[in-house]
């Protein structure tokens, strides 16, 4: 691990390679302090293997951001859903929305997140990829319908969001629930002070 005195602070703030809402929400609400640069990566797939091709995602994004004027702690992140042998990322269009909806319903799918850490040095530090199970009901045709027509699905991976009207169709979760919003902070956090960007954790205010 390469040292370095500069820490995540109010001045030298995280710098979250992403333009996710979800991230950027989940971030503020634990008080870390951190700014959003959007990466300009196209988001490729590997077929069939959602943890190899998050952690490759959630890398490349980090990578893409990170600059030597101004070098602070850069977090990428990337997530996907996967049922049964199927790999699905975010719905292209109403009917695609439809049809991961339909793929999900009634079943058990797996969410998983990659997230990549950058030190000041531009040097990739940590990766990780964090897996949750998620049980979603049985839907009807109705149901799925009147979701999609709420336009909620449309930049989710899945089609859903759990922290949003997506709620109803969730019977239950096995594993980190900010994993399935779209980053996993308990991991994060322990990342970053095992790294030597946090001294500890919460900050002080």
């Amino acid at each position: 691990m390469i040292q370095t005195k500069k820490m995540i602070t109010k001045k030298t703030p995280l710098i979250l390679a992403s333009a996710s809402p979800r991230r950027k929400m989940l971030l503020s609400s634990i008080k870390l302090p951190f700014r959003v640069v959007a990466s300009k990566v196209k988001e490729d797939c590997f077929p069939d293997e959602p943890v190899k091709t998050t952690m490759h995602l959630a890398e490349k994004k980090a990578l893409d951001v990170y600059t030597e004027n101004e070098p602070l702690w850069v977090l990428g992140a990337d997530t996907l859903v996967a049922v049964n042998d199927t790999v699905l990322g975010k719905p292209c269009s109403r009917n695609d929305a439809i049809h991961m909806l339909s793929l999900l319903s009634g079943r058990k799918h797996m969410v998983v997140t990659g997230f990549c850490i950058i030190n000041p040095f531009g040097i990739a530090v940590h990766s990780e990829a964090v897996k949750t199970d998620v049980f979603i009901k049985k839907l009807d045709s109705n149901e799925i319908t009147n979701y999609v027509n709420t336009k909620e699905p449309f930049d989710k991976a899945g089609a859903y969001a759990i922290q949003g009207i997506g709620s109803f169709m969730v019977e239950g979760i096995c594993g980190s629930y900010t994993n399935v919003v779209g980053l996993p902070i308990p991991q994060v956090i322990n990342a970053l002070v095992s790294l030597g960007a946090l001294k500890h954790f919460p900050l002080s205010p």
